[in-house]
Formats: C-alpha cells, sequence, structure tokens
C-alpha cells in the first residue's frame, strides 16, 4: 500500500485504539505500529501520508526515530506530529528541533488532534484522505478504491489503483521511474524499473475513456508526469 493513511505509532493500545477510532470518524485511513523499530520499517515499505508518534517508546524513541526520517531522503518530507505527555517548554523545542512538524501534548481533545493532522497535511501539500482526487472527468474516491471516468467505473488492480493515487496526490511534478518504485512499490521492494512502465501501459489502457490516458505524460529521459490540465484529445 501507498499513502492515503496515518500511521499510530504508540506502545499503548487503548491510546491507539482512540486514535484510529478518531481518525476513522473523520474520513481518514490508519494503521498501527507498538514500536519505533517497526514504525519505520512500515514507514519506508508503505509510505503512509503521515506519522502520529509516540515520544516515549521501547527499542527507538518517538525523537530518535524522527531524526532518523528526517535525515533519510526517502522520508525526510513526510509529516511527523509528537504525541507525549511531556508539556515543559524545553521538551516542546526538542521535540521540533528533532524535526517534527508539530507537538501534541496528553491527554489532548480528538477534534484538536484531528485539526493539528488537517492542518499539517495542508502545509505539506497533501490532499485530505477524505475527499475524492479529480482531474478532467476522472475520478478517484481512495476510502471506497473507487475509479470512474465520465461515471463509468474504471477497473484497476491495486497497483495500478496505489500508482494512479500517487500521480493524483502530486500532479505536475515528474517521477523518475526510481522515484515511483521507492513511494508506490516500498523501498524495501528489489525489482527493475522497467516493472513501471508496464504498470503505466495498464494504467493508460484502463483510463482510456474520452483520451483521459493523455493525463500520465511521459518525459523523456526523466520519467513520468501527471497534467490534470492536459489536452485530451492530445496524440
Amino acid at each position: 500500500m501507498s499513502g492515503g493513511y496515518i500511521l499510530v505509532v504508540d506502545d499503548e493500545p487503548a491510546i491507539c485504539d482512540l486514535i484510529c477510532t478518531s481518525l476513522e470518524m473523520a474520513g481518514f485511513k490508519s494503521r498501527r505500529s507498538a514500536n519505533g523499530m517497526l514504525a519505520h520499517q512500515m514507514i519506508v515499505n508503505d509510505r503512509p501520508d503521515l506519522v502520529l508518534l509516540d515520544w516515549m517508546m521501547p527499542m527507538l524513541s518517538g525523537i530518535e526515530l524522527t531524526q532518523r526520517l528526517k535525515r533519510d531522503p526517502r522520508t525526510q518530507d513526510l509529516p511527523v506530529i509528537l504525541l507525549t505527555a511531556r508539556s515543559d517548554e524545553d521538551d516542546r523545542v526538542r521535540g521540533l528541533d528533532a524535526g517534527a512538524d508539530d507537538y501534541i501534548v496528553k491527554p489532548f481533545s480528538p477534534r484538536e488532534m484531528i485539526a493539528r493532522i488537517r492542518s499539517v497535511l495542508r502545509r505539506a501539500g497533501i490532499n485530505d484522505t477524505e475527499q475524492a482526487l479529480t482531474a478532467a472527468q476522472l475520478v478517484l474516491i481512495p476510502a471506497e478504491q473507487k475509479c470512474q471516468v465520465n461515471k463509468q467505473d474504471v477497473p484497476l488492480g491495486p497497483l495500478e489503483f496505489r500508482l494512479l493515487e500517487y500521480f493524483m496526490r502530486h500532479p505536475n511534478r515528474v517521477h523518475s521511474r526510481a522515484q515511483l518504485l521507492d513511494r508506490v512499490w516500498g523501498g524495501n521492494v528489489y525489482i527493475d524499473d522497467r516493472t513501471v512502465d508496464v504498470h503505466i501501459r495498464r494504467l493508460r489502457k484502463a483510463m482510456s475513456i474520452d483520451g483521459h490516458e493523455h493525463l500520465i505524460q511521459t518525459v523523456r529521459g526523466a520519467g513520468y508526469r501527471f497534467a490534470p490540465t492536459a489536452d485530451l484529445n492530445e496524440g
């Protein structure tokens, strides 16, 4: 899986239950991890949209994991919000200096948490996961795993769906094959980068209603770009 969810990292099951329930009620998808080491593996493999991270955890603390994420070019732009019972100003400064995008002190209001998550996602340029993604007559609804062109259902395999979702969340950027493999397939997957071309062809074929395949452009020598305002009649 890639993107479209929030990873909750906390070794207290009751806290995880509360957070995940609040996220799902607000329209977000969530996954959970009880320790920093497992969370790091999940982040590299699955690339969440945001990480809610407890400060005090076994094996790898929230501060240490935040620092590790911010040092790694693959994850340095990933939004991180620290959750902690530490309320001193020095602790807040330490958390933000480690690279956290925000800091929430326990106990906290679920409404405040959701508001802060949406604020951080907006600053990071990430669309709210409860909203449908649109371009021309193409509509992608991540929460329902549904894709339509001109109100016609478009059958997509899991990888093609994740690829299109990633494109639509990051429009008008050129993505190399290596970047797509890292963000869509996962950082620990070792396959030939030409595999991307195969799935791009499948995705374009599925989208070829009224010329919507032209939204996915090949940038010679560089990779691919999703252009929401492309001319659907080109080519």
